[in-house]
């Protein structure tokens, strides 16, 4: 019986909270805003694409036969920028530059100084093969351009090296790989740069969404403290129930009401990726690839935000609901609300790192540190570089931090009921872990 009376309490806390945030004007304002934005981010690529037009795409070329990079390098520049691209009649479209080694100039690409690599190597039958090397900045159609190029670098070679013709045309190899995945080390493993574009703007809209959302929900959770210890309702609410089916059920209650506005947010934002193809055909001419395909968008992923959002609300909505549990007035939230967002701040540029390629170690420790890794670990999921032992190790850190987060946060909120008066800092945030 108390243990039901227990959950009784939680759940009138929670339907309590839910109520209020949904009802409020607050809750609407914010709802569109996160729409709009979300909107917006699901366009990028039709923008970018529109930016792609008027831009020079640098790509590097290497070959291990001596003077065939120079050769192709003339050839791709002389035969592909003087081609049309739709809309850009005479435009210049590639920056060719020889390098090397393949080493180096995938290392470029890997930077960022370079969009693409192209190596070239001389078959046992005589004929080329191209490999790409690429982290997405390479647009589906230029990519097109490429193996065009790579064809009529073939032709003149063949031309040029067997002038009897005695030897059978071999039409070139072609293979775009992914240069940032440290596996991809020859034309073995393909890459679709559609497809990585689409996976990319996909994590984006997620990352975005996860990190703007647990940031303003945890403020909910403090604010909504706040104002109960300010107007002294807090005196009379820990009367009724305890701290811990107070802090778990604000912590339910507004995690369902943001449940709620982020599935609001979703719908306009894959209305638009649905859309964003048909609008790029109708500015840019049919087939202009500016569509994102939502392929990427699998049920695995869907079901791997939702399993991030709901343990990282519940690890933000703890700490926020234990800081302002501390606060007497509604204006000292606004003093800890900065240093309350930097835990998030850390998370989201390993985040947005991932989402360019990176795989450096710092994207992977970020994607398991309990407080980053709703943000690092989401990117990575995204764009697909991730084994499962490593989604395991990521969500298990979260569910074991979870409770251990909201029990401090407990015991901070039973001892800053009765703390009025103090101004805010790390003394008295230490002083209420102790309870003292």
């Amino acid at each position: 019986m108390r243990a039901d009376r227990h959950r009784a309490n939680v759940w009138l806390v929670a339907r309590r909270e839910f109520s209020e945030r949904v009802r409020s004007r607050a809750f609407l304002f914010s709802t569109l805003l996160l729409a709009g934005l979300a909107v917006v981010v699901a366009l990028i690529p039709l923008g970018v694409r529109l930016a792609d037009k008027a831009t020079v795409s640098r790509v590097a070329v290497t070959a291990a036969e001596p003077g065939l990079a120079a050769e192709a390098m003339d050839t791709m520049s002389s035969f592909l920028n003087t081609q049309a691209e739709a809309g850009s009649t005479g435009s210049r479209v590639f920056d060719f530059v020889v390098f090397p080694d393949d080493a180096e100039a995938v290392r470029a690409v890997r930077e960022g100084a370079l969009v693409a690599s192209v190596s070239i190597r001389r078959g046992a039958d005589g004929g080329l093969s191209f490999t790409v090397f690429n982290i997405g900045g390479l647009t589906a159609d230029r990519a097109q351009l490429l193996q065009v190029g790579s064809f009529a670098v073939g032709i003149l070679d063949w031309t040029r090296s067997n002038p009897g013709a005695t030897r059978p045309f071999v039409t070139p190899a072609f293979n775009v790989v992914d240069a940032g995945d440290a596996a991809a080390a020859g034309p073995g493993q393909a890459f679709d740069p559609a497809d990585y574009a689409s996976r990319r703007i996909v994590g984006i809209v997620l990352v975005v969404l996860a990190f703007l959302t647990l940031v303003f929900y945890g403020l909910w959770v403090a604010s909504g403290v706040v104002a109960e210890k300010s107007s002294r309702v807090m005196e009379l609410l820990i009367s009724a129930a305890t701290a811990q089916q107070l802090v778990v059920g604000k912590m339910l209650g507004i995690g369902l009401a943001g449940l709620a506005q982020v599935s609001l947010v979703l719908v306009p934002s894959v209305v638009a990726l649905l859309a964003s193809g048909s609008i790029g055909d109708a500015m840019l001419g049919p087939d202009s690839g500016t569509g994102a395909s939502l392929s990427s968008l699998s049920p695995g992923l869907l079901a791997a935000f939702l399993a991030y959002f709901v343990l990282g609300f519940a690890l933000y909505a703890a700490l926020y609901a234990g800081v302002g549990s501390l606060l007497s007035r509604e204006e000292d939230l606004q003093t800890v609300a900065l240093p309350l967002s930097i835990p998030a701040v850390a998370g989201y540029f390993p985040a947005v790192l991932a989402l360019s390629g990176s795989t450096s170690s710092i994207v992977r420790v970020a994607s398991y540190v309990p407080l980053w890794s709703p943000f690092a670990m989401m990117a990575r999921l995204a764009v697909g570089r991730v084994e499962p032992w490593e989604v395991a190790l990521s969500v298990g850190l979260l569910m074991v931090t979870v409770p251990l987060v909201t029990l401090l946060a407990i015991r901070v909120y039973r001892a800053g009921v009765v703390m009025y008066g103090q101004p805010p800092s790390p003394r008295t945030f230490w002083r209420a872990i102790r309870g003292r």
